[in-house]
C-alpha cells in the first residue's frame, strides 16, 4: 500500500516518494518547511490514505521525552494510600501511557505524529533514540519491557527553531517542503474553494505571490493565509478587478489582516506604498 495523496490534500512527487520511502524503510519521516506549508496536515492525509489510525503528539516547550513512553503518578498513590484504597497495590493503576506506549500496542499498524518536535528541550530527540531505533522501552516501575506489536509509521515536524542532533538525523528520512509553486498552489486552492471564480483565483495568487517577494518581510505569508484571505474575499464579494486594478501607491491589498501577521510588515508596505509615491509625483 502506497500514499498517492488525497482529494483533501496535494502531495507533490517528491513528498510521495519522501512518504513511501520512509515506510519502506522503517524509518521516522522528518518533515521541515516553512510555517503553513502543511507539515502536521500530512500526517493526517498520510493516515486516511492508507486507512491507518492517526495518533498526534504536540511537543510543547516543556514536554519530555520520558511523557511520550509513560508518567508514573506517585502523588495519587500516596494520597490512596493514605485513604486506605486496595488499589494501591497495583502500581500499574497509577502509570499513565504516552503516545508511544498507545502505538506500541495498537493491534494494527498506526501513523504517529510527533509534532513540532524543535519546540522541546535540545536533548528531547537524544532521549528518543533507543525507543525509536528498538521499538521497545523498560518500565522500571512494574518491570516490564514494551515491544511494539507493529512498528508504527512515524512522521515528525519541525520548523527548524533548533538545530537536531546528528545522531538523531541519522536514523531519520529527511523531507523539506518546498513552498508550492504558483501551479501546485492553483490545485491547493481548488482543493479548499472549489467553486471560486478563476479571475479572482488568478489575480489573489498575483497580489500574493507580489507580496511574498517583497525583501525585508518579517513573515511571509503562507498557504494557509492565502486560502483564508481567498475565503474572505469571497465572503465579502471583493471583484476580481479591484484586486487586478490595483493601485500601486496603495501597497496594501485588500484585507490584508489574513495575509500579514504582524505590524513591522504593514509598515514596511506603507513606506514603500509612499515611497512611490513620492516617486511619482517626481
Amino acid at each position: 500500500m502506497k500514499f498517492e495523496g488525497t482529494e483533501d490534500y496535494v502531495a507533490t512527487d517528491d513528498l510521495r516518494l519522501a512518504v513511501n520511502s520512509a515506510v519502506a524503510l522503517q524509518r521516522p519521516l522528518l518533515i521541515k518547511g516553512e510555517p503553513g506549508t502543511g507539515k502536521t496536515m500530512l500526517a493526517e492525509e498520510v493516515a486516511k490514505g492508507l486507512g491507518k489510525t492517526l495518533l498526534q503528539w504536540h511537543i510543547k516547550s516543556t514536554t519530555k521525552a520520558q511523557q511520550g513512553l509513560y508518567e508514573y503518578d506517585a502523588v495519587s498513590r500516596l494520597r490512596d494510600s493514605q485513604l486506605g484504597d486496595e488499589k494501591v497495590h497495583d502500581i500499574s493503576n497509577y502509570i499513565k501511557r504516552g503516545k508511544l506506549w498507545e502505538a506500541f500496542a495498537a493491534d494494527e499498524q498506526v501513523v504517529l505524529l510527533i509534532d513540532e518536535i524543535d519546540k522541546a528541550d535540545i536533548e528531547f530527540p537524544n532521549d528518543l533514540l533507543v525507543e525509536l531505533d528498538k521499538m521497545e522501552f523498560f518500565v522500571y516501575e512494574t518491570g516490564e519491557t514494551i515491544k511494539a506489536k507493529h512498528r508504527p509509521i512515524i512522521i515528525i515536524t519541525s520548523n527548524n527553531e533548533k538545530e537536531l542532533p546528528d545522531a538523531f538525523l541519522r536514523r531519520c528520512f529527511f523531507h523539506f517542503i518546498n513552498f508550492p509553486s504558483r501551479e501546485t498552489m492553483e490545485k491547493i486552492v481548488a482543493v479548499h474553494h472549489p467553486d471560486v471564480k478563476k479571475e479572482l483565483v488568478n489575480e489573489a495568487l498575483e497580489v500574493f505571490f507580489d507580496v511574498r517577494s517583497i525583501p525585508g518581510l518579517k513573515k511571509k505569508p503562507s498557504t494557509s493565509e492565502l486560502i483564508d484571505w481567498l475565503k474572505l474575499l469571497m465572503a465579502d464579494d471583493v471583484p476580481d478587478e479591484i484586486l487586478k486594478n490595483r493601485d500601486s501607491s496603495k501597497a496594501i491589498p485588500p484585507l490584508y489582516g489574513a495575509l500579514l501577521k504582524n505590524e513591522q510588515d504593514v509598515h514596511l508596505l506603507e513606506r514603500l506604498a509612499f515611497m512611490h509615491r513620492r516617486e511619482s509625483r517626481g
